[in-house]
């Protein structure tokens, strides 16, 4: 073997292991970074929630989380949503929903999701209770879940609004009839 090519295949021998070591270093990151997990706690969530229908309907509380797989803080709540999630099972429904997904385009709309993470919260007749946008700590959901459950007044944490009844359209109506309303452009 010649000088000249006893370097190359030293050199080709050097490419190899420097490839093999970049593949096993990525590997190893990954692994890392994920918490050698196979599935995050949004994900084991998500693939454990009930449809929405099934949930307001099955006579107990829920907790109903709009959220997004790239949203920072719904991932930074997931952790504690899903500990509140064990935590009540078989009291209260956890159950998220994918403001991605076309499919939940109806209750996004119907439930005015505007920012994320967006809980909504029900009682076991699945009636709306209250709504809380932001991240949400441990004790705080653990606070909403245990006044959904014992069916008590929902704390006041900022960020948090209670629902009120509307006034039916009919007396609306009658009290602002012959007045000019916002878009009556009159």
């Amino acid at each position: 073997m010649t000088g000249q090519s006893a370097s190359a295949s030293l050199s080709a021998l050097q490419k190899i292991l420097l490839v093999i070591s970049a593949v096993v270093l990525a590997v190893v990151l990954f692994l890392l970074r994920n918490g050698m997990s196979a599935e995050s706690p949004m994900d084991q969530l998500a693939r454990r929630s009930l449809s929405p229908e099934v949930a307001l309907s099955n006579q107990a509380p829920t907790m109903l989380e709009f959220y997004a797989d790239w949203c920072e803080a719904c991932r930074e709540m997931a952790p504690a949503m899903l500990d509140t999630e064990r935590r009540t099972s078989g009291r209260m429904d956890v159950v998220l929903i994918n403001i991605d997904n076309p499919q939940w385009q109806d209750l996004i709309d119907r439930y005015e999701v505007n920012g994320i993470p967006q809980l909504n919260l029900f009682d076991a007749d699945g009636e709306l209770r209250g709504r809380s946008l932001g991240v949400r700590t441990p004790a705080e959901l653990e606070a909403l879940s245990t006044a959904l459950i014992e069916a008590t007044p929902l704390p006041q944490f900022s960020g948090i609004g209670s629902i009120s009844a509307l006034e039916p359209v009919d007396s609306i109506a009658t009290a602002t009839s012959g007045s000019a309303g916002p878009r009556s452009h009159g």
